[in-house]
């Protein structure tokens, strides 16, 4: 009996570039798009200066790292596809001992490759940690701490425009903010347009992170010690955030808030806080007195009952 011969096996090959086609140019469309890809990837931006420099330098790292993933894997494939086992080919694939101009070449790229990251990292670093100056007239007296430890001073900006300094206290959970005049607030935070906001962080039991994702990086809030942060918010709006560290039960409902307004508003806001303060003040002395003329009004009575 005569075998029938085999039919031909159809190689994969053409396939597998087709289907490497598609997947490249899904990927190259994508990064064409920014409305695609914006802040899904990489961190949010476009609230504060630091912000955008953290986002420029995620991005840049991110870069350099897909072409490297894309070089390393596509070589993978390539070699797994052109030196696989084939029917009928030899049962024992070549050995390699070695190569060692390629070896020393990925060696020195890779070293060269962390130096250009360590020193482009540096180059933005400045811009994420140190200060921006303000860019409207000034709000308040001039920030006296830096904006976190080993930071300059926040830079005067024009017409003499100085930064704001505001507290921020962690509460479970809640965030108190005081202003530099004594008004302060609850949950929300309140700041003006185009100014430099220098928080100085504390908490009064547990751990908190204050972080609002659009202004760049978190900061932890620790008992008995005071952690400094910045930002300067570009555009009027509402920018929401969380507590960024589990500090109990209700940690999910801690968020942040910050309503960013015009300067005209914001001086609004601050007297409109500062009277309903004074307000309350005056109707807890008031209740406080009355309830004082009540129990000497008691007092009173019972020495009266007594004596008869």
């Amino acid at each position: 009996m005569i075998p029938r011969a085999l039919p031909p096996r159809r190689s994969s090959t053409p396939r597998l570039v087709v289907l490497l086609a598609i997947v490249a140019g899904l990927l190259v469309a994508l990064v064409a798009s920014p409305a695609a890809l914006a802040d899904t990837f990489t961190p949010e931006s476009g609230g504060s200066p630091n912000a955008d420099a953290i986002d420029s330098l995620y991005k840049i790292i991110l870069y350099v790292a897909i072409v490297i993933f894309l070089i390393v894997e596509g070589t993978l494939i390539w070699s797994l596809v052109k030196y696989r086992a084939r029917r009928g080919g030899p049962q024992e694939g070549a050995q390699i001992h070695g190569n060692t101009p390629l070896e020393l070449g990925w060696t020195v790229g890779a070293a060269l490759i962390l130096v250009v990251l360590t020193v482009v990292t540096f180059l933005y670093l400045g811009d994420i940690k140190n200060p921006a100056p303000s860019g409207k007239a000034e709000l308040a007296s001039a920030a006296g701490q830096f904006a976190t430890i080993d930071q300059p001073n926040p830079p005067t900006g024009e017409d003499g425009a100085k930064p704001l300094e505001i507290d921020v206290n962690g509460q479970q959970y809640l965030w108190r903010y005081t202003y530099p005049n004594g008004a302060f607030s609850y949950h929300d935070l309140t700041v003006p347009v185009d100014t430099t906001v220098v928080l100085k962080l504390s908490a009064s039991d547990v751990i908190h992170s204050w972080w609002i994702p659009k202004f760049g990086g978190k900061m932890d809030a620790v008992p008995g010690y005071t952690n400094k942060a910045w930002f300067k918010a570009s555009e009027t709006g509402d920018y929401i955030g969380q507590c960024a560290e589990l500090c109990g039960s209700g940690h999910a409902d801690m968020r942040a808030v910050v309503h960013v307004v015009a300067e005209g508003e914001y001086q609004d806001f601050i007297e409109r806080k500062k009277d309903e303060i004074e307000t309350a003040g005056e109707e807890l002395a008031k209740q406080r007195e009355e309830r004082e003329q009540a129990d000497s009004g008691e007092q009173g009575n019972q020495r009266q009952t007594e004596n008869q």
